[in-house]
């Protein structure tokens, strides 16, 4: 009888814990604070940058040991800006379709729900990611300690004609 009802709860649950139908990750009346908000300008700053191939730019923005992780592997600070720019990625356009942002102490953990259109070897590519960043505070400034990207299966069709 105990596995019957956590199983019967874990099916009614499992639907909340999937981005299968992409569930807000911010709901939209939720306001931020100011650091948050400091966070999330930094954020979109640096999507123009990636986007603008910024090198330079984003070497001083990367923390020393930053990580990267991306469905093609995962490398340090300098495979990343040696990536961008080379041109081998090519972040061209990530648009944030929602977003949740915590700080603990001098850490912030930004979750973008994103669909990225970028060049990669080359071919234009469309995806949707969960892009996970991690900022760290030091000497009163923030620098992005990891960016890591979590691929989406496709939305499901609109059947709503």
């Amino acid at each position: 009888m105990k596995t019957t009802i956590l199983g019967l709860f874990l099916i009614l649950i499992s639907p909340q814990l999937s981005f299968g139908q992409y569930p807000a990750l911010n709901p939209t009346n939720r306001t931020f604070t100011a650091a948050e908000q400091e966070i999330i300008k930094l954020s979109k700053e640096k999507w123009q940058w990636m986007a603008d191939k910024k090198a330079d730019t984003l070497s001083n923005f990367f923390h020393e040991k930053a990580m990267f992780v991306h469905m093609g592997g995962s490398w340090g600070k300098e495979q990343e800006v040696n990536i961008i720019k080379g041109g081998f990625i090519w972040y061209k356009k990530a648009d944030i379709l929602d977003l949740t942002v915590n700080i603990v102490d001098n850490t912030a953990i930004l979750l973008n729900r994103i669909t990225l259109l970028a060049v990669v070897g080359g071919k234009e590519v469309t995806n949707d990611f969960v892009a996970t960043e991690v900022y760290i505070k030091q000497n009163g400034s923030w620098k992005l300690g990891s960016l890591s990207f979590s691929h989406l299966p496709a939305p499901p069709p609109n059947n709503n004609h």
